[in-house]
């Protein structure tokens, strides 16, 4: 992407304002965030903004960028920049990625396609969430046809990750990015204060239930005999609220689900496989077997860490905190990024995903060593209040803010950046 993209953002927005069309979305981040929370229901606002515990990861993150300042450079030749980076021999035209965000339907019931059609729009590569709403085939089929690559959960069900894997690599990803943080679910008290969790009510499960190897776990559970002394769900109005709400995003038709009483025990059948708490570095061979596509480990933090990965043939890392939703207390992902920059060494690609808000935010990580840069919030909030076109718009606001900060401080690529562009307040 080149040709001064942020100049031509701007003055498409200034005409348009002209004719009394303004921008979908809110460009200033408090005001981003005020208009996203009027427009989600409390459920989803604290199931998308919130963090674990007291926040402080999240606010972490947020006060790291603050640390690193900006030196710009004048009297340098910046009319024409060139925004794009090559990972993993694929050539993006900007160095953003869409990160992974699960349940997207709490904010838009065709999120999983509006997000892959608004990155698309931009060249975008769009990380399909292991926790979507729609399955990956249709994504692919139906969104945008954009560069795409897929997030796993590691699943307790070895036979399940096999077979996420194959699909992945039968919709054409470029990438596998394996979370790897999440191994236990976070400590979440905006989501525990609301006694809601959305995968309970059938959200954020499409991928397995358009699995044969899920689809066969749920049947092989349905044909088991219940334990002794299991407890039995109290018959509430809230619990046949949950109970027709799931059936009805059960895949196929209402009346026979209901009756069979198969979208409760997928759930509960998710709520089993879903995670794998003790996975270890003896596993990755296993999922190297499985795949030749490129392997990305999210959530390295530590040097020693991102190390070991690369000797274990994985091919490229990605530096998070899952944006402060799991660990209250972790380390800044952008204070992490230096180390493991470090300790790569240029072996292997180093992305970072947590706590960017704009497109300074894009400039700071990659001065410090990041080969791209991974986002989420900012375009959820932009879906919710203005479905694809605010995600689009979102994306579109941060590629333009870091052209210019690109020009602004003396750059013409983002080759050129190095911490030479930073310095430590």
């Amino acid at each position: 992407m080149t040709q001064a993209f942020a100049r031509r953002t701007q003055t498409e927005i200034f005409r348009a304002g002209a004719s009394g069309t303004a921008p979908r979305i809110p460009t200033r981040w408090p005001s981003l965030l005020a208009a996203a929370e009027r427009a989600m229901s409390p459920e989803a606002w604290a199931y998308v903004h919130g963090s674990s515990g007291l926040e402080s990861t999240a606010d972490a993150n947020a006060e790291a960028f603050a640390r690193w300042r900006i030196v710009p450079r004048v009297l340098r030749d910046v009319s024409d920049r060139e925004l794009g980076v090559t990972l993993f021999g694929h050539r993006y035209p900007t160095p953003l990625l869409a990160s992974p965000v699960g349940v997207l339907e709490l904010v838009d019931r065709d999120a999983d396609l509006a997000i892959a059609r608004a990155a698309a729009s931009w060249g975008v590569p769009v990380i399909l969430s292991n926790q979507a709403s729609i399955p990956m085939e249709r994504v692919a089929a139906e969104g945008g046809g954009g560069p795409r690559w897929f997030q796993l959960y590691w699943s307790s069900s070895d036979e399940l990750v096999a077979s996420l894997v194959a699909r992945a690599e039968g919709i054409g990803v470029d990438a596998l990015v394996v979370t790897l943080d999440t191994q236990l679910l976070g400590w979440r008290p905006r989501d525990l204060d609301q006694a809601y969790l959305p995968f309970i009510h059938g959200m954020g499960i499409a991928q397995y239930t358009s699995d044969p190897v899920f689809r066969r776990l749920v049947a092989e559970r349905m044909a088991a005999a219940p334990a002794p002394g299991a407890p039995r769900p109290r018959v509430t109005p809230a619990a046949l609220r949950t109970l027709i709400g799931m059936t009805r995003r059960y895949p196929g038709r209402f009346a026979a689900n209901l009756r069979s009483g198969e979208p409760r025990v997928a759930v509960e059948t998710f709520l089993d496989v879903f995670s794998r708490s003790d996975l270890n570095w003896e596993d990755l061979p296993a999922l190297r077997s499985l795949t030749s596509l490129p392997i990305v480990l999210k959530g390295i933090q530590h040097p020693d860490d991102a190390r070991r990965a690369l000797d274990a043939g994985m091919d490229g890392l990605i530096v998070s905190n899952h944006a402060g939703r799991q660990l209250d207390g972790a380390i800044a992902s952008l204070d992490a990024l230096p180390g493991v920059v470090a300790a790569v060494d240029g072996r292997a690609p180093v992305l970072f995903d947590s706590g960017v808000r704009g497109g300074a935010d894009v400039f700071r990580a990659m001065a410090l060593g990041a080969a791209a840069v991974c986002v989420g919030r900012p375009w959820v909030y932009g879906m919710s209040i203005a479905g694809e076109g605010g995600a689009r718009e979102a994306l579109r606001n941060l590629i333009a803010e870091f052209d210019l900060t690109l020009a602004l401080s003396g750059h013409r690529s983002v080759a050129e950046l190095s911490s030479d562009a930073l310095v430590r307040d």
